[in-house]
């Protein structure tokens, strides 16, 4: 039986566990999950966390504002971010392999076909391929979207069956969460335009991603035919647990 494909986007919010630094555990929740399910799928991850990663070991606060010092940080922080997947999930007995992409590797067709090609090989091999923006040479993630956007445009490109975007909260709610304690959580969502209203941000000193990006991933999945779920990534065994329908979360049906 063929094995469906499942991208997991993973932002800075998720990785981090709400501190300065990248969470060990969060990366070993990660991987657990990855073993248990690789017999039935193929799996892609969308990484953020490069910056992050570089503050751990450099402080550039006095220009962080700064796109080109932002770039700065992530050169010095991908490889190290790298490395904890690279040290982490080799403990468990699994393989990665690094693609560094920017948007226009998807609006020229022999870049977007030798990518799919690339990511086809490495899934083949089982390598589960880690995918970041080029953010030495690109900045839409560090000043828009957090990877959102470009989670969605891979899970495209690969025809997988699912992308499931890792927040900071349950899903998508009618009115905001962090304010609003009756707020309610909208579990399926059969066009993005219908609830595009709901969309209220966060501030957020590490991530950059809001639910406005989300729902943005969330058209660019419909026209590819990929359906969408945000889930509560802060919680252990989250992807396993949506599959299994063990917790509530939104998916955006296709």
């Amino acid at each position: 039986m063929k094995k469906k494909k499942i991208v997991i986007k993973i932002g800075t919010s998720t990785l981090t566990s709400g501190t300065q630094r990248i969470s060990y555990a969060k990366i070993e929740d990660l991987a657990r999950q990855i073993v248990s399910l690789r017999k039935d799928y193929d799996i892609v991850i969308v990484s953020s966390g490069a910056i992050a990663a570089a503050r751990q070991y450099v402080d550039l606060s006095g220009h962080t504002n700064y796109a080109d010092s932002k770039q700065a940080m992530a050169a010095i922080g991908q490889p190290k971010l790298m490395k904890l997947y690279d040290d982490i999930f080799e403990s468990f007995g699994l393989h990665v392999a690094q693609c560094l992409l920017t948007y226009r590797d998807f609006e020229d067709v022999t870049a977007r076909e030798n990518t799919g090609n690339t990511i086809a090989k490495l899934i083949e091999h089982q390598y589960i391929p880690i995918i970041n923006e080029n953010d030495t040479v690109a900045i839409e993630e560090i000043l828009l979207g957090d990877n959102d956007k470009l989670s969605a445009l891979v899970a495209g490109i690969i025809e997988a069956d699912i992308l499931i975007i890792a927040s900071d909260i349950d899903g998508l709610y009618d009115d905001n969460p962090h304010l609003n304690p009756h707020a309610n959580l909208i579990e399926v969502v059969n066009n993005p335009d219908e609830i595009r209203k709901y969309a209220h941000e966060k501030a957020s000193t590490l991530g950059t991603g809001g639910m406005t990006t989300k729902i943005h991933a969330a058209e660019i999945c419909r026209k590819h035919q990929v359906e969408m779920w945000i889930v509560n990534g802060g919680q252990n065994n989250f992807v396993v647990n949506a599959l299994e329908g063990n917790i509530r979360f939104t998916r955006f049906k296709i």
